[in-house]
């Protein structure tokens, strides 16, 4: 079945962990051996063949650079300058990989029906299409700086990630958006961006709802019923986003997919982390909406974390096709299957794009 894949890090692996995502998975993880400065080396799940073996044709593609003060723990850039830079270096290199054939950037629904069928004819030939999206706001300096990004492509944006940000408070902070966040909001809402709720801390979340009124998805986020932490979602924020038309991707990190796990200690298979905690995901968040329009798949695998923090029944991203069996044992149609597994975010794609 083809497969959206609503958040995927590519240019983050590509420039900071240097995986040359046109190598195969295995021959990334050769090439990692012995190397120590990132936990997840070696263990690795996206390639540009692996997503071809799982026809994930489409994905939601990021730009992540954080910025951070003085002050605070989080690795980061020093200025949003910096962070700015590092975003374009991102760019250029999903333009490179244009150039390469590997890639092709969608930004409106002529492109997406265009990609949509040539991806059906030949899924062998055909560059995987990407949706840009940034993750945190923070490399933004100005609006004028949103406005450029629009240009370049940029479709989906979040305003926070971890931490405290510019424009909203992200995981593990507590605070609003405050004057510069509605500014942001403001412009999102212009451009017509989609809003990413994902990251949002509880205060941040409710404020933003309350004078945002754009097109709004969670690219990666899961249920707070499973793991109650403030990285998942509440079922009144999941609510909300329901009447708000959005969809909500499921994500595969380990730690957001069971609760009480150690980072760093827990493992995959002591903790019992499977592909049936996304089923379990998937299913409540039907089960509140009472249909199957609202979710779908946003693996954000290879986010920072590898096979030592992912499902245990996942060796690469093209595992992924072992969703709609999973979901078929669950009692869902094939028509809800194909809903989760692409048509709900192209759906929404189409409706925002007109």
């Amino acid at each position: 079945m083809f497969i959206l894949d609503a958040h995927l890090d590519l240019s983050m692996n590509a420039m900071e962990w240097n995986r040359d995502l046109r190598w195969s998975v295995e021959e990334i993880r050769e090439s990692e051996i012995g190397m120590v400065d990132k936990p997840d080396r070696a263990k690795n799940t996206v390639s540009f063949k692996a997503l071809r073996q799982g026809n994930i044709g489409l994905c939601v593609a990021t730009q992540i650079a954080r910025y951070v003060k003085k002050e605070s723990p989080l690795p980061g850039w020093n200025s949003p300058h910096q962070a700015w830079a590092q975003t374009q270096g991102q760019l250029a290199w999903y333009k490179a990989m244009e150039d390469a054939g590997e890639l092709i950037q969608i930004t409106n629904t002529k492109q997406l029906e265009s990609h949509l069928q040539n991806w059906k004819k030949d899924n062998i030939k055909c560059p995987i299409g990407y949706i840009l999206s940034l993750e945190g706001a923070d490399s933004i300096i100005t609006i004028d700086h949103l406005k450029k990004s629009h240009e370049q492509g940029l479709r989906a944006i979040g305003p926070a990630h971890y931490g405290p940000g510019t424009y909203a408070h992200g995981t593990n902070s507590v605070g609003g958006i405050g004057t510069k966040g509605k500014e942001l909001l403001k412009e999102i809402e212009r451009l017509n961006l989609i809003l990413d709720a994902t990251h949002l801390c509880d205060e941040s979340f409710w404020e933003t709802m309350k004078v945002y009124n754009g097109p709004v998805w969670a690219s990666h986020n899961n249920c707070r019923k499973f793991v109650d932490h403030n990285r998942q979602f509440s079922d009144e924020q999941i609510n909300e986003l329901i009447n708000r038309n959005a969809v909500i991707g499921i994500a595969l990190d380990a730690w957001m997919m069971v609760p009480n796990w150690v980072r760093g200690e827990s493992t995959p298979q002591g903790m019992g982390v499977s592909l049936e905690q996304m089923i379990n995901n998937i299913d409540h968040i039907c089960q509140l909406a009472g249909n199957v329009n609202h979710v779908g798949i946003g693996t954000d695998l290879d986010g920072g974390f590898g096979k030592e923090q992912c499902p245990t029944d996942l060796e690469t991203i093209a595992d992924l096709q072992k969703v709609p069996l999973l979901l078929s044992k669950r009692g869902y149609s094939e028509t809800d299957i194909e809903n989760i597994m692409n048509k709900n975010f192209i759906d929404f794609l189409k409706n925002v794009w007109g």
